[in-house]
């Protein structure tokens, strides 16, 4: 693994904190840095080094100062770019083959603090109950504001069977949330899968991860073994916060016809510039063997529907994304999260490197997600009710220093009001909350994934509604939409 990490692409969103990382195998060049360079800064970045050596009130060691110096130059770009000491470079490493170290969190920041994205399914903080939406303020007792990201990861990082306290602030809770964790160490399995009901099949990816189109197969076998006469397939997607590239094309290719473009990049480097495929090169890992080709056939033809909301970033935007261009799946649920940058990491020494965004993705349309995300074709709420606890997430365009979307400028405007719209809705959903009774997906309580099925069998969704002056414009347009995603259920 460490040889390709001399310059890889990563899909992924927030920082990690025992979470998988999302990787693209293929490596974007280097623009050739042979250009002049502002001597005039670069000789007040030597005085001011000086006078911090020579004047602050203790000493301060050189490799910090410059590692620190760099971590600062690179993450203040944007949201997704850092600076990658051995720790980070280490746990890279470790992701994508889905075990790692940690509290299985995915996170971000939020005025100041680190803001959980999604906890990842069967990990300690899952288990300990943290949410999508917690903002920590401490980490064993230190406070959490005033630090970089990147030092606030380090010490949610540790040694297996390791202790942490984190204090947390929550929307629903009055009083500051204190939770232990242990760390361990955590081996993910990116596929769930199993039968709702005869004729009806939910399969559901939490993560994309170098196995993860190979485990797809096997799921998709023993389901077609269980029930050879499958009706319709339901790929959940929800609170999938992203994963390597090959993951995400993999899925995409497992349903569309072949050699199809799935997704292309575009940025400064010629390399940025690519196009790729459902084509076995795209996708499969070291293997030799085009995993796809143990798929049952029928699998290419089977009605789909694709769940997404606000938690489903990055990968999972390019698979939602591509089956919504070619019409193969009807995209179902609520707006996804709206990350669609590419970020290249180059190992820089042998234990360091940096990660920078290099490129922005689109659809096979041409359709740019970065900071708009995808647009479901019917829009449905979490509850049956019609309370979407949804606009309480954090989305891509929410971040400080976001890239902005190059296709759709002019409607910044339009989304900055609908930002608005969420803080007004946040305030009434915050009181909502505290009754609110997490479900599990896939099960009986799951109401997006009844109306998936509801869809599915053609029988009329229960349509949520948010907001009575919203009823008829949401009901008149999941109505058209209903139609002709219907009309269109074929490959």
């Amino acid at each position: 693994m460490g040889s390709k990490l001399k310059s890889i692409s990563l899909i992924g969103f927030g920082m990690v904190a025992g979470a998988a990382i999302s990787l693209q195998l293929s490596a974007l060049a280097q623009k050739d840095s042979a250009r002049s360079l502002p001597l005039e800064k670069l000789g007040e970045f030597s005085e001011i080094f000086g006078l911090i050596k020579s004047d602050y009130v203790e000493p301060v060691d050189d490799e910090k100062l410059l590692t620190d110096a760099i971590s600062g130059m690179v993450s203040s770009l944007d949201p997704h770019s850092s600076y990658l000491d051995k720790d980070a470079l280490k746990e890279l490493r470790e992701s994508t083959e889905g075990k790692f170290v940690g509290l299985g969190i995915e996170v971000g920041t939020e005025d100041g603090y680190v803001k959980v994205i999604s906890p990842i399914e069967d990990s300690p903080a899952f288990r300990a109950g943290i949410q999508a939406g917690d903002l920590i303020t401490r980490i064993d007792s230190v406070p959490v504001k005033g630090l970089s990201i990147d030092d606030a990861v380090k010490r949610l990082r540790g040694a297996p069977n390791t202790k942490i306290t984190l204090t947390i602030a929550r929307k629903t809770e009055d009083k500051p949330v204190v939770v232990t964790l242990v760390r361990e160490l955590i081996k993910q399995h990116s596929v769930k899968a199993k039968l709702i009901e005869p004729g009806y099949a939910w399969i559901r990816i939490s993560q994309f991860q170098e196995p993860t189109v190979e485990e797809m197969v096997k799921r998709i076998q023993a389901l077609y073994a269980q029930d050879p006469q499958l009706k319709g397939l339901v790929l959940d997607l929800r609170n999938d916060p992203g994963g390597v590239l090959p993951g995400a094309i993999g899925v995409s290719a497992a349903f569309l016809p072949k050699d199809v473009p799935i997704v292309s990049t575009n940025g400064q480097v010629a390399d940025a510039k690519q196009v790729y495929y459902a084509k076995p090169e795209f996708y499969r890992t070291e293997e030799l063997q085009d995993p796809l080709l143990k798929l049952p056939a029928a699998a290419k033809k089977i009605p789909m529907v694709v769940l997404i909301n606000g938690g489903s970033a990055s990968a999972s935007e390019i698979v939602a994304g591509a089956l919504q261009d070619y019409q193969r799946a009807t995209i179902m649920g609520t707006r996804s999260f709206g990350k669609g940058s590419v970020q290249t990491v180059h190992q820089i020494t042998e234990n360091t490197g940096v990660k920078i965004t290099t490129a922005r993705y689109y659809t096979p349309n041409g359709r740019a997600i970065q900071a708009k995300g995808i647009t479901p074709d019917l829009q449905v709420e979490e509850t049956e009710s019609g309370d979407s606890f949804n606009s309480l997430r954090t989305r891509e365009v929410d971040l400080e220093k976001h890239l902005k979307n190059d296709k759709d400028a002019e409607k910044e405007a339009e989304r900055a009001q609908d930002r608005v719209d969420e803080l007004e809705e946040e305030q009434r959903l915050a009181g909502l909350a505290k009754k609110y009774k997490p479900f599990e997906y896939g099960s009986k309580a799951d109401f997006q994934l009844r109306q998936a099925l509801n869809y599915l069998k053609g029988l009329p969704l229960q349509v949520a509604q948010v907001a009575k002056a919203k009823t008829n414009a949401t009901s008149k347009s999941n109505q058209k939409a209903t139609k002709e995603a219907k009309g269109a259920k074929k490959p």
